[in-house]
């Protein structure tokens, strides 16, 4: 089946609904259909439909899900499909972020706070210089992926090509290296930066935990080498490599002094408008700050929160669509060239349309009490509307799909039958609390519990707010039950290392908010429990009860309980859907003499970041930072 550039490797074939699924969605993309959608009931296997559709087109993918968890599953499960192609990781690096903001009510400055991963942001270069060197990448991003990231064009010219046998002179290939970011220094190498000893320079790209060394005899580059991180022997011999630049905002010299040029004179226009309305205290904060980041710009090329004059430094007009992610990926004839998935699209698509309006709100404040220059507010996220002119053919993927992906589908394509058999589990509804026997829902999920765990198998239990997760972690781990919590505070690697321990065993019991809903793909849970399932709202919506009850569905033994005192609409709806797919899936496994079975799925990292020393290998078999026209071992 993989005849394109993507070579799909599976130790099975389509079943189930899978078959017709993939079927319908290449037929829709060789008659030219912006949007589908597939309707894919949790377990169905989506992601092994999207594989199988990637493999038939040779044109790059972006993936993207709603949260960092989801991301990272999807990562590794696409990793796992495509081997032999670049399949790339791309999601906001802050651990931490505190954005600037100014509240005028109280008169109260927040400066921006922000804990950088280094890992996520190595992950993030090796997705950038994959796609300008390669055409079969596969990025999964956040929808953070549509917020400013700097000019491709300036990333890619700037980017070093070093041959063997070039001429180069020592001071010059310095000179450039610090130029595009990198950081000299005479001790251990790190991420972005290089060392210099005699006429051997060793250098450890942003995207790698790899060392260059570039060795230089008579102004000419007399060799090129990998070197291993610890004990400095060669590792491999290369004719070439493109060095890519540190960080994504990257200006020439020539570009920062016409930069410059134009933030001074937006600087005096503003000053000419404070001064006229004797709004003497922002014209003197805007002055000083400004002439500040001037300073470094042109004696650095680079200043604290450079994005906010991204405008000037890359020369567009004011209020014009800034430079995301997408626009690293390819066009033909002046139109994207890639085809887009956006799983779990009923959480995704909302976020996208409301990323711009909280945004802009915030550095609206900014530019007025003189913060910042009002060109700060073209450092942005894309508008929905611009969202749409930068992607083209587009699938939805949800088991639970929004009004607008419905509307505006040239098909949707269910996705009802599970390969596995495994029909959607049974719901019960519990009372929250049980005034005659003085029995509340906490009793009864820690008696429900109990069972499950007994069966060697997991438990979810989803709460309203992230306290109550944390304190019913508190209280269950005093009874004795080992558990752990997951939610939005938790960090981005400390997520991944959660959820790989839940399904080792280390615990039992995840307590979680909204992070437990979406895709996660769970085969070991055995028990979903709601609590409080009647609080109508939005973590106790149709679509919200439908996706938490959908990570039993991969465990032939699960279910779910439902903790409510009285059905509300959204439970009476939910409950319809799920009986009526199991109506379905039911008629099909008895038709076809099918015996449901759960899904059997391989316990392993979400991430490649778990060794730094070792990562030489299989994690860069497809790196595009080395070009190899001919290779010598050693």
């Amino acid at each position: 089946m993989s005849a394109g550039i993507f070579k799909l490797k599976s130790d099975w074939a389509p079943a189930g609904d899978q078959p017709q699924a993939i079927d319908k969605l290449v037929e829709g993309l060789n008659k030219g259909d912006r949007y589908q959608t597939l309707l894919g009931v949790t377990g169905s296997g989506k992601t092994f439909t999207m594989a199988n559709v990637i493999s038939q087109f040779d044109r790059p993918v972006l993936v993207m899900a709603p949260n960092k968890a989801l991301a990272a599953q999807l990562y590794r499960e696409y990793k796992n499909f495509f081997p032999e192609n670049s399949v790339n990781y791309f999601v906001s690096y802050y651990d931490y972020y505190q954005p600037e903001a100014y509240m005028p009510a109280s008169d109260t400055y927040i400066e921006k706070e922000a804990m950088i991963n280094d890992e996520i942001d190595r992950l993030r270069h090796q997705a950038t210089s994959a796609l300008l060197s390669r055409r079969d990448v596969i990025v999964v991003a956040s929808v953070s992926c549509i917020y400013n990231l700097g000019v491709p064009v300036n990333y890619m010219e700037s980017s070093l090509h070093l041959t063997k046998g070039q001429s180069i002179v020592r001071g010059d290939l310095i000179s450039q290296l610090i130029k595009i970011q990198f950081e000299r220094t005479p001790g251990e190498l790190e991420r972005g930066k290089f060392r210099v000893r005699g006429d051997i320079i060793e250098i450890m790209a942003a995207a790698e935990h790899i060392i260059y060394r570039i060795e230089l005899a008579e102004q000419k580059i007399n060799s090129i080498y990998i070197v291993d991180n610890l004990t400095r022997k060669i590792k491999e011999s290369l004719l070439e490599i493109v060095i890519f630049p540190a960080k994504h905002f990257v200006s020439t010299l020539p570009e920062i002094k016409r930069a410059v040029k134009d933030i001074k004179i937006e600087l005096k226009e503003r000053l000419q408008f404070y001064n006229k309305r004797k709004l003497y205290l922002e014209a003197e904060r805007l002055e000083r700050r400004t002439r500040y980041d001037i300073e470094m710009l042109l004696s650095l090329g680079y200043c604290h929160g450079i994005e906010n004059y991204s405008r000037h430094l890359s020369g567009k007009l004011a209020g014009e669509a800034p430079d995301t992610l997408l626009a690293y990926f390819p066009q033909k004839n002046g139109q994207p060239d890639f085809m887009t998935i956006i799983d779990e699209s009923h959480i995704a698509v909302p976020q996208i349309r409301g990323m711009y309006s909280g945004d802009h709100s915030r550095k609206e404040i900014l530019a007025q009490y003189g913060w910042r220059l009002p060109s700060a507010l073209d450092n942005r996220p894309l508008r929905f509307d611009e969202f749409e002119t930068r992607i083209a053919q587009t699938i939805f993927s949800s088991a639970t799909p929004g009004d607008w992906e419905l509307k505006n589908s040239g098909q949707v394509v269910e996705q009802v039958i599970r390969p596995t058999g495994l029909i959607d589990p049974p719901v019960e509804v519990h009372p929250v609390f049980d005034k005659k026997n003085n029995y509340s829902q906490i009793d009864d999920v820690i008696k429900e519990s109990k069972v499950i765990v007994d069966r060697k198998e997991r438990v979810i239990i989803n709460t309203l707010t992230k306290k109550q997760a944390e304190d019913l972690h508190a209280y269950l781990q005093k009874q004795g039950l080992k558990s752990n919590y997951l939610h939005s505070d938790v960090k981005t690697i400390e997520r991944m290392e959660i959820l790989t321990a839940f399904r080792e065993g280390v615990f039992d019991i995840l307590v979680g908010v909204n992070l437990l809903r979406e895709g996660l793909d769970l085969p070991e849970v055995g028990l979903v429990a709601i609590l409080d399932a009647d609080r109508e709202g939005f973590l106790r919506s149709e679509t919200s009860l439908m996706q938490i009850m959908g990570r039993a569905a991969r465990n032939v033994l699960g279910k779910v309980i439902l903790y409510a005192d009285r059905k509300t609409g959204s439970i009476k709806r939910a409950l319809s859907e799920v009986e009526r797919r199991r109506t379905r899936q039911m008629k099909y496994n008895k038709e076809h003499g099918i015996d449901p079975r759960s899904v059997v799925k391989k316990i392993e990292q979400f991430l490649d970041i778990e060794s730094k020393e070792n990562n030489y290998g299989n994690d860069f078999a497809s790196s595009t930072h080395r070009v190899r026209r001919k290779k010598q071992s050693h």
